[in-house]
């Protein structure tokens, strides 16, 4: 098709204030036709001109009409892809496949799974193999289960804030680091998490998915692997996991032992009375 007409098609999708998706559904199609349309891959039939022309309320004349300069080459390639990382970076184009980060946080999206870091919290959805990890105020859920139910408020004691916000104006004022200096305040949940955790013995205190966090935005951000990256939030499930297997086998042991004690006692007690 016409890359001016696709171009028109796109102008006139957008001033009615419709993504892709919503004029797939009123023409009964997919939302990779339209696209394919919009890139001047492919061409709407006779009777999707029709709903479109009625759709957006101009005859199929204006809709199909080349009367205006047609763009040279370069500039067609240019429109085209442009239109393409738009779709990209919006979650309509045929790729699956973006990254976006913004004030609300950052949004990492592909075939297999879905990870968004934000002022809510952290989400993080497998859809290959079916596995969830949600992280808010509420507490840590995996696969739809409770764990750690303070990670979020972990002792914020106020010297180790004060050092890292000392260090962050630092860091700010004599390189202008100030993003991604902030990336220093992950560092208290985790540090203080590591002392109750090594405090109590017990591993589910760790605000790992922090660390995760912040090994993600670290790759993302100085090295720009937000893809691959996400997949260090898949480690947080298998983190818990090994964290349970080995409570569950340390408490194993332990039985044990006290089974073996409680044995030898039984037989002092039965050897003392004998005598």
């Amino acid at each position: 098709m016409n890359i001016e007409i696709a171009n028109r098609l796109v102008n006139l999708r957008k001033s009615n204030n419709l993504s892709q998706e919503a004029l797939a559904q009123k023409l009964g199609i997919s939302r990779q036709a339209v696209s394919k349309w919009e890139r001047a891959e492919a061409s709407p039939d006779t009777d999707n001109l029709i709903l479109l022309a009625r759709l957006y309320g101009i005859s199929l004349d204006e809709l199909l009409k080349t009367d205006d300069e047609i763009p040279r080459p370069d500039e067609e390639r240019m429109d085209a892809q442009q239109e393409v990382w738009r779709d990209e970076e919006s979650g309509e184009g045929e790729n699956p496949e973006y990254v976006h980060v913004g004030f609300g946080g950052v949004h990492v999206k592909d075939k297999n799974g879905e990870v968004h870091v934000g002022w809510d919290g952290i989400h993080v959805d497998d859809k290959a193999k079916g596995d969830s990890v949600h992280i808010d105020k509420q507490g840590v859920f995996v696969n739809g289960e409770k764990y750690d139910k303070e990670w979020w408020s972990h002792h914020m004691h106020f010297p180790m804030f004060l050092t890292i916000t000392i260090v962050y104006i630092i860091i700010g004022c004599a390189f202008g680091a100030w993003h991604p200096g902030w990336l220093l305040f992950l560092l208290v949940p985790i540090w203080y998490s590591l002392v109750e955790a090594i405090e109590k013995r017990n591993a589910y205190c760790f605000a790992y998915p922090v660390l995760a966090t912040l090994v993600f935005l670290c790759l993302g951000f100085f090295w720009f692997a937000w893809h691959p990256g996400w997949v260090v939030f898949l480690t947080i499930p298998l983190y818990y996991a090994m964290v349970s297997y080995f409570q569950s086998l340390m408490q194993r042991r332990k039985e044990m032992r006290n089974d073996s004690e409680n044995d030898v006692y039984e037989e002092v007690g039965e050897t003392n009375e004998e005598r």
